[in-house]
């Protein structure tokens, strides 16, 4: 006979070392900067840390953290966010440029579901619990983000 228990809690910094790069690539889709992406992310585990015993599941609460800070400072900040420090060009093929020339003009809400969906892997259901909308909601705004980039890529 076997008795099964909650699954063992995972460790913070085994959470840190596992998933800190998809959080680094997840908050870099959602704000563009990198130096944004970095600070979100390493606000969200300092956070996080403080109350870890506390978190019953840390991949869910970390992306949603992650989406929420994204959302948050760029709503204080739209208009002073200073441009990232200069890098080498990246060669994308143009319709990839294109692409995120048009996603990143979607509406806030709409440029989450996209990345979440298509870039996170995420099911719909996920990314409503993920922006605390409703599920309906979600798809709705998952459809207008898509005609939106249709008209504008046609």
């Amino acid at each position: 006979m076997t008795t099964e228990g909650p699954a063992p809690k995972v460790g913070f910094e085994e959470t840190y070392r596992e998933h800190r790069i998809a959080l680094l690539r997840l908050a870099y889709l959602m704000s563009g900067s990198h130096e944004v992406s970095e600070d979100v992310v390493q606000s969200v585990f300092t956070s996080a840390h403080e109350r870890w015993d506390q978190i019953e599941t840390p991949l869910p609460y970390l992306k949603r953290a992650v989406v929420n800070l994204v959302k948050d400072g760029q709503r204080r900040h739209l208009r002073r966010l200073a441009r990232p420090a200069e890098r080498p060009p990246v060669a994308l093929p143009q319709e990839v440029d294109e692409t995120w020339t048009q996603i990143a003009r979607l509406p806030w809400v709409q440029r989450a579901v996209v990345v979440l969906h298509y870039y996170e892997d995420l099911p719909l259901a996920e990314i409503a619990d993920i922006l605390d909308r409703p599920a309906a909601t979600v798809r709705s705004d998952h459809r207008r983000a898509l005609d939106k980039l249709r008209k504008a890529l046609a």
